[in-house]
């Protein structure tokens, strides 16, 4: 087992073993256990848990953002000080007093970045098990906690004629349902991600100078990270790209609601 097999375990039976409980709660409430819908349904169980968990991190981001916001003013400051100044020692005097400020204010540049660091591990491990469904059903195995029938029920599933386990580069079953389920969601969670984006920038950019750093990281956060998202979309299983945007309609409405209700810094 190599080093990232090993880190990755426990996510992959966590993300397993949640869906599998959705999953066993939705079949005795009396659903089909083998029914594409069921399993579906279990995968937006495993975001609305995950996505709860991280609620104390999305407030935290947002006081973070509100900080960073309020020293950029000192920011500015400090980058008209040392403006034209590009020795070595200038330089780093510079990002030193830059690292104080964001100390004083307890925020930092990255700090928008956090949840979807957190929610790295979860979506690695949910791509990881749904990508080995199918190899795991021909070998007869389990895959995480999914025991062998329920991988192989799993492998049959599917929603609109899309098998959950197939993806747009590797499709299976009917490959024009699986292009336009998969092509559908990508385009529903590039927009949520450049809206959720907006959002973010409509409230740190306020009043900001549009060559702040805070702004210039703004903009390309706005059109990068709905790029990156969308380009790997292509590689996810149906499965994962339920995860995907049903997370991403979630972080769209966490936004809404804090600029309806601003969070105290």
């Amino acid at each position: 087992m190599d080093f990232l097999t090993a880190v990755m375990e426990p996510f992959r039976w966590l993300v397993s073993a949640i869906m599998v409980a959705f999953h066993d709660f939705l079949a005795g409430a009396g659903m089909p256990a083998g029914s594409g819908w069921t399993w579906t349904l279990s995968i937006i169980g495993l975001v609305l848990v995950i996505r709860a968990a991280l609620i104390p991190v999305f407030l935290a981001q947002v006081r973070a953002q509100r900080r960073m916001q309020r020293l950029q003013p000192d920011l500015k400051e400090l980058q008209d000080r040392y403006r034209g100044r590009t020795d070595q020692a200038s330089r780093q005097a510079m990002a030193q007093e830059q690292m104080a400020l964001y100390r004083k204010h307890g925020t930092n540049p990255f700090s928008a970045c956090v949840p979807l660091l957190i929610q790295a591990p979860f979506f690695l491990a949910l791509f990881q098990v749904l990508s080995g469904i199918s190899g795991a059903a021909r070998q007869g195995a389990g895959i995480g906690i999914m025991r062998p029938d329920q991988v192989e029920q799993f492998d049959s599933s599917s929603i609109f004629g899309a098998p959950l386990s197939a993806s747009l580069l590797h499709g299976s079953g009917d490959v024009t349902a699986v292009a336009v389920l998969a092509v559908a969601m990508i385009l529903v969670m590039t927009a949520c991600q450049f809206m959720t984006q907006r959002l973010v920038a409509a409230r740190t950019m306020a009043g900001q100078d549009s060559d702040s750093p805070l702004v210039r990281q703004q903009k390309v956060l706005l059109y990068v990270l709905p790029l990156v998202f969308g380009a790997g979309g292509i590689f996810f299983p149906i499965g994962v790209l339920v995860y995907w945007t049903v997370s991403n309609l979630w972080t769209l409405g966490q936004q809404f609601l804090a600029a309806e209700r601003p969070v105290r810094a």
